[in-house]
């Protein structure tokens, strides 16, 4: 499929948002994702750990869960850096972020045009990428019988504590961001087969349309 897609009388169809490598980073990076979070719930408290089952037991679990971990930051950041240039927040996305209340309302009139990531999936960029440090890090300070013998006790103590509330933080924003993405119609076929309509590009990210398209505003 090309770029954009058009019908016979020239009018655009459909626009492909995502392409096949950046769909495979992404599942890529889910699959990561739930492997490292269900893993480390299995360690986190009694009530999960039945989920070491999924994983070959506890002793197991303990060993496989720092490398999920450490796959899912560099999933992540091999997607991030493809990403990173059109994550950048401009006028328009503040002006977006004012209205923010507005936009889950529902309440469009008014919403500055967006480009290809609105603000809200901008700063959600952001947050995930200082969340993936935060993991990487005390992920380190932790991790037995590799890292852990280098930090005093006091400092494992506070990264295995601040390193859990990243983590909740994380599963957290990822529940959002599904809930996100199925409600907003067209998001998740996006991802899935690569392309959304040109009414769903004009709607949610009428300046990305414009851009892609080479059409002037209406």
């Amino acid at each position: 499929m090309r770029e954009v897609e058009r019908d016979a009388k020239g009018n655009v169809v459909f626009i492909e948002r995502y392409g096949p490598g950046m769909r495979i980073a992404h599942w890529v990076l889910a699959v990561c994702f739930f492997l490292a979070g269900l893993s480390g719930l299995a360690l986190f408290h009694p009530a999960m750990a039945w989920l070491v089952n999924l994983f070959g037991g506890g002793p197991w679990t303990r060993i496989l869960h720092p490398f999920f971990g450490l796959a899912m930051v560099i999933a992540f950041v091999a997607l991030a850096m493809h990403l990173v240039s059109e994550n950048i927040l401009r006028d328009h996305d503040y002006k977006w972020l004012k209205h923010g209340r507005d936009v889950f309302a529902g309440k469009h009139d008014g919403i500055p045009e967006q480009g290809k990531y609105n603000a809200g999936q901008k700063v959600l960029y952001w947050i995930l990428v200082l969340l993936m440090l935060v993991l990487l890090l005390t992920g380190f300070v932790f991790w037995r019988p590799y890292f852990a013998h280098y930090f005093p006790i006091g400092v494992v103590r506070f990264g295995t504590l601040l390193h859990s509330a990243a983590a909740a933080v994380l599963i957290i924003i990822i529940i959002g961001h599904i809930y996100m993405a199925i409600w907003t119609v067209g998001s998740v076929r996006a991802m899935m087969q690569g392309y959304v309509t040109a009414r769903w590009a004009k709607f949610h990210h009428a300046l990305w349309y414009r851009q892609v398209t080479k059409e002037e505003r209406s």
